[in-house]
């Protein structure tokens, strides 16, 4: 295992909860949609817009087979398990965790957000229906589940790091757990 990828629903505290782990386990962080905007040189809704959803997803899959092979965490965006190819890459070269917050702790943290454009472009209730789909991607891609609803970011990554630090380096483990 050299690799710690964060994925859920947009919102569910990927970001905030790996840049902590990076800093609770001194290892580096980097969130998979700002890497991809660097490379780039346009914002998520402009590739959207100009390129299209598949050409973003695209962007996904290349970034999970090129990384540079160190040890980190990683955010991924929010729809990078909805391929099963990303979900191999991930499971093959790293720990994958599941941050499983509830829809309506999501949608507090995400309704307003112009940067997302799935968001602007959906009701509420799309929105939820989004999220239940894609929550068994994010569980058929994870190694463990970290729920995070009544928890404090603090509690959350505290239980994390205890589940990093209790499989690192153990190749064999990471597939049982």
């Amino acid at each position: 295992m050299k690799k710690v990828y964060l994925v859920g629903f947009m919102g569910s505290g990927k970001s905030a909860i790996g840049r902590r782990l990076s800093y609770f386990l001194r290892m580096p962080y980097y969130d998979m949609d700002k890497e991809i905007i660097r490379r780039e040189g346009l914002t998520i809704p402009e590739i959207f817009e100009q390129k299209g959803e598949v050409y973003f997803r695209q962007k996904e899959t290349q970034f999970l087979k090129e990384f540079r092979d160190e040890f980190c965490i990683i955010a991924t965006g929010g729809g990078v398990s909805i391929s099963e190819e990303n979900r191999k890459i991930m499971r093959q070269t790293g720990l994958v965790l599941f941050l499983d917050a509830a829809f309506s702790d999501i949608w507090k943290r995400v309704h307003r957000d112009k940067n997302r454009p799935i968001v602007q472009k959906s009701t509420k209730e799309e929105l939820e229906e989004l999220y239940l789909k894609r929550r068994k991607y994010y569980l058929n891609a994870a190694h463990i589940t970290v729920r995070t609803e009544g928890r404090s970011l603090r509690q959350i990554v505290d239980y994390a790091a205890f589940q990093i630090n209790r499989l690192k380096g153990d190749h064999i483990g990471v597939e049982k757990a």
